[in-house]
């Protein structure tokens, strides 16, 4: 894990300048360019709300006992981090193997392979955010101290996400087929968050059980942040300590089997 975690500490520049190259390469051939990479969430927000805000005349949601908001707005606290950490996820789960034959003519470690394409949809984040912020304004939401804690969340997701990239993207370089597997998880794993639907509504064992989920934890911490409600980190901090156990184990068995298996990926070739 020590040996990974330094291996990204010296290639961040080149990580940086690698991921804003693949944004560019990507949607080069586009007329609008990377402007697609804000509009395809965008217009993924309008339907969802569309669907299940709009036609279904759903009632406005009760974030903290007392303030209740607009779907629409709680949709989009949540929804933000979701595509980030869909994208992230599936690039990163492809990302080894995509880039074997580039690898394998030049000296480059293989740990810091996952962290490109994160950074990449990191980029569209930040945008989509400060998108979220100026609407919650608009809306009447104003921005208050509680804001602070996006930061801690943010980097708590991009740890999240390198967790789990560094597991799939061994195991989908060993055998493809993982790849297609976590697109249809995570594809189900949309129902079972917080994103389209309040889990609290739920009875108990069920609703401890899909909070072990720590997407969650990342879900509920974006919207105390937007709608300024508490802090979230510290109200919740046995939930704080879970996640980041999770976390540690996801890390350190993804920094294993990478270590282990990254000297044969070429023979995959």
């Amino acid at each position: 894990m020590i040996a990974v975690i330094k291996e990204l500490i010296d290639n961040f520049y080149l990580v940086r300048r690698l991921s804003l190259y693949e944004i560019k390469s990507k949607n080069k051939s586009n007329y609008l360019g990377m402007t697609w990479e804000f509009l395809n969430p965008l217009i993924q927000i309008l339907i969802y709300w569309f669907v299940f805000g709009s036609i279904r005349q759903r009632a406005g949601i009760e974030v903290v006992p007392g303030f209740e908001v607009p779907f629409i707005f709680w949709l989009l606290g949540g929804f933000i981090l979701w595509t980030f950490f869909y994208q992230s996820t599936i690039q990163g789960s492809k990302s080894v193997y995509t880039r074997l034959r580039m690898l394998s003519k030049m000296n480059f470690p293989m740990s810091v392979i996952p962290a490109i394409p994160i950074f990449a949809q990191f980029y569209t984040h930040l945008v989509l955010l400060a998108v979220t912020f100026i609407i919650f304004q608009l809306g009447g939401y104003y921005v208050s101290v509680y804001f602070a804690q996006i930061l801690y969340f943010i980097f708590a997701s991009f740890c999240l996400v390198f967790a789990i990239s560094l597991i799939t993207s061994t195991l989908s370089t060993l055998i493809r087929d993982v790849h297609m597997f976590l697109n249809a998880t995570l594809r189900m794993l949309l129902y079972l968050s917080p994103v389209l639907w309040q889990l609290t509504i739920l009875d108990e064992p069920l609703l401890t059980i899909l909070k072990l989920n720590p997407l969650y934890y990342l879900i509920e911490g974006y919207r105390a942040a937007l709608f300024g409600t508490e802090w979230y980190f510290l109200e919740h901090w046995q939930y704080s300590l879970y996640f980041w156990a999770v976390v540690l184990v996801l890390f350190l068995f993804g920094a294993k089997i990478h270590m282990k298996f990254r000297r044969h990926f070429i023979d995959y070739l």
